[in-house]
């Protein structure tokens, strides 16, 4: 397996780092009222309650702007893993129908269960990703073949545009229309401290696990062959990676609504930069995952305030030219 040099890597894991704070902090600077670095350092460093300024960092931009970093984190890394697991370059939680899963089982909640606390939001999410992620698995492997990357697609896109309806069905039905649509559009303006407390340790844990399964993914993303010759079970690890790829796209869905192409762009930049082993490239994806969602959640804020456009829509304009490049790309061997 060839190998990045060890200080390219570390160039870059440092570069990643370092744009990830100053991204952060210059989101929470610019907004409707426009803060300087030294007043959005002092409020989150030495919080003022009695300060205007501070309350408007502590309170809005601070949560929202973590919100986007967490919850891009989980969305890249999730694309990583499946990619790596399926082989399939197209993988993504929002492309293979996962975040669709997650969006309906919402949906479910919000017109069965109103009042729902986070926590069972953010369970029912995971059920409605894994319930999904199963199903499209099966579909996919139901014709003669097996499971290829082209079937996975379009498994995955069939599967979606179903749940999408029948969430649109659920909130026409149930006069849901206005809460649902921040899901299907996506957005963090309504993060606050009380979801953070939960999604982060969630998210930050999940990826530590993936990290140990690195290796065997790495060799996985090289073929089955390869990895049983080297001692993987890769049944084993297909499904402990789509395991924690599900329970990061749904309790991300949970906050953040169905916000598709963050896992799909990010894992092949990712792999352009370092290289494919996946010990680096999850976190490096994390990193690079942080930084596309603050910046999208900043551009949707900026492109014409005080109103605020949808970050996947922001997202989309990005991911939907990257999609079509790799399909293309790929078009010859499927």
């Amino acid at each position: 397996m060839k190998k990045k040099p060890g200080i390219t890597t570390v160039f870059w894991f440092i570069t990643a780092a370092a744009g990830l704070a100053c991204t952060v902090f210059l989101s929470i600077s610019f907004g409707a009222k426009e803060l300087s670095l030294h007043t959005v350092w002092s409020a989150v460093f030495q919080y003022d309650s009695a300060l205007t300024p501070h309350q408007i960092v502590h309170e809005l931009r601070l949560p929202r702007v973590l919100g986007a970093a967490v919850t891009g984190m989980a969305f890249a890394v999730a694309g990583a893993i499946m990619q790596g697991v399926t082989r399939n370059p197209l993988a993504d939680s929002g492309i293979l129908g996962v975040n669709a899963g997650s969006s309906f089982a919402v949906a479910l909640c919000f017109a069965l269960m109103p009042g729902m606390s986070y926590w069972g939001l953010i369970f029912f999410s995971f059920i409605g990703a894994a319930l999904t992620t199963l199903f499209i698995m099966l579909l996919g492997s139901a014709a003669p073949g097996g499971l290829t990357s082209l079937r996975l697609t379009i498994a995955g896109a069939v599967v979606a545009a179903i749940l999408h309806s029948l969430s649109t069905g659920i909130a026409i039905y149930f006069a849901l229309s206005q809460d649902l649509a921040f899901w299907y559009a996506g957005g963090v303006s309504g993060v606050g401290w009380e979801h953070l407390r939960i999604l982060t340790p969630v998210v930050l844990l999940t990826i530590l696990w993936a990290i140990t399964m690195g290796r065997p993914i790495t060799f996985m993303s090289l073929g089955d062959e390869t990895a049983v010759n080297l001692g993987i079970h890769t049944d084993r690890i297909r499904i402990l990676g789509l395991t924690a790829a599900v329970i990061l796209a749904g309790s991300s869905v949970a906050v953040a609504g169905s916000i598709g192409f963050v896992g799909l762009v990010v894992p092949h930049i990712a792999r352009r930069l370092i290289g494919v082993d996946y010990r680096l490239l999850i976190p490096f994806s994390a990193f690079l995952g942080a930084i596309l969602l603050v910046w999208a959640d900043f551009a949707s804020r900026m492109v014409h305030p005080p109103q605020e456009f949808a970050i996947g829509a922001m997202v989309a304009m990005a991911g939907v030219p990257f999609f079509l490049y790799l399909a293309r790309k790929e078009g010859r061997e499927l």
